[in-house]
């Protein structure tokens, strides 16, 4: 089975290049190469598949597979290797998995690279084991190491970005990682913790929880999730054993909504949370929340056990760029905006965060929840 993440079409498949293979090693007898498969004489058949279209209903149709290799699997989700590897289970099957890596967070850099199987084979390749290398491409190498470092050292010796190409935070993001700052920040009950809130419904509404003691940020928990109602929402905050002083609403949550019944998320979570959320001022300009998060990021520690999906956030946050003007524009709508907006609101908020010997913490959500019904 030759898969990877998408394949719309079998052009976009490894079938072109097995066949060119079979040519050039002189197998063609052994072949039969048809439009959507490649089948050998002795009963052997190469067949392709992009994972994201399997469902648990249909992989039982590839359980018979032996080995299955899953090329450019960078881009594979962890949704999709769930289905898959327990599904290639036949006697001394094998997956074999090649990719160059893109971010140290992939899930498949994660899950074969870092905490790699204990029956796994591993090897990394680079420009120095190709004994053919060209020396029009020795040029293009020497030129890339010359003029930009960093992306030679993910081009030519295969170790992963901190983030994408052209991310808004990418430098922000490396610096909070190789000064240690993405690590263990765990809860100080001597401190209130104030919630961060990016709202949405059929996308994801994000929530950070942060403290501050003296100049220092400390993030130390992050939650998102689509679909849910503020009572909800409430519930999962009062399951956290945090000691809650204020929550932050963008400028909009103060607005009445019609899938609110008219109510604003900011009266609904006032009934929930018994604590009437503050509203963020709407920014003077789309960049303001970024370069007040910019100047935030040297104060930031954020946990590595519970802020995992907030700093993929941060790590793919970028801007369109237009097919016209190959400028880059504003920020792009993607699953990873809305924490990254909502690390940008608390960028706004954040020295109106209590700190030590300010205020005595309260739990704000100790009382009750109401099941008053409210949606959204």
């Amino acid at each position: 089975l030759c898969a990877r993440e998408v394949m719309k079409t079998i052009a976009e498949s490894v079938h072109q290049l097995l066949k060119d293979q079979i040519i050039e090693m002189g197998i063609v007898d052994f072949f039969v190469v048809q439009e959507h498969s490649i089948k050998g004489v002795n009963g052997s058949e190469f067949t392709f598949v992009g994972l994201r279209t399997l469902s648990i209903q249909n992989v039982k149709s590839y359980e018979g597979i032996n080995i299955c290799w899953v090329e450019e699997a960078h881009t594979v989700s962890k949704r999709s290797w769930g289905i898959l590897i327990p599904t290639i289970r036949t006697p001394d099957s094998e997956i074999w998995v090649s990719f160059n890596p893109e971010l140290d967070t992939d899930d498949t850099y994660t899950r074969f690279v870092l905490r790699s199987p204990p029956d796994a084979w591993v090897q990394r390749v680079t420009w120095k084991d190709n004994p053919y290398f060209p020396g029009v491409l020795e040029k293009e190498r020497l030129h890339l190491k010359a003029t930009d470092e960093e992306e030679y050292d993910h081009v030519w010796e295969g170790n992963p970005r901190s983030s994408v190409p052209g991310a808004i935070y990418s430098k922000e993001v490396r610096a909070m990682i190789q000064q240690g700052r993405f690590k263990d920040v765990p809860y100080d009950p001597r401190l209130p913790v104030d919630t961060i809130w990016d709202l949405g419904w059929n996308d994801q509404t994000a929530v950070i929880f942060a403290q501050r003691i003296s100049s220092e940020v400390r993030i130390i928990d992050y939650e998102e999730e689509s679909f849910l109602r503020y009572d909800e929402w409430a519930r999962i905050l009062k399951e956290k054993p945090y000691s809650y002083g204020q929550h932050w609403l963008p400028h909009d949550g103060g607005h009445k909504t019609q899938g609110g019944q008219g109510i604003s998320a900011r009266d609904q979570l006032k009934v929930f949370l018994k604590i009437r959320p503050k509203l963020i001022k709407q920014p003077p300009s789309i960049e303001y929340p970024i370069t007040q998060a910019r100047a935030m990021f040297p104060r930031v520690y954020m946990n590595s056990e519970t802020c995992h999906v907030l700093m993929e956030c941060l790590k793919r946050f970028q801007r369109a760029v237009p097919v016209t003007t190959q400028e880059p524009g504003r920020p792009m709508k993607t699953p990873y905006r809305h924490g990254a907006d909502a690390f940008g609101g608390l960028a706004m908020i954040v020295d109106k965060i209590e700190t030590v010997g300010s205020r005595a913490p309260t739990r704000a959500v100790e009382h009750q929840v109401l099941d008053a019904g409210m949606g959204m």
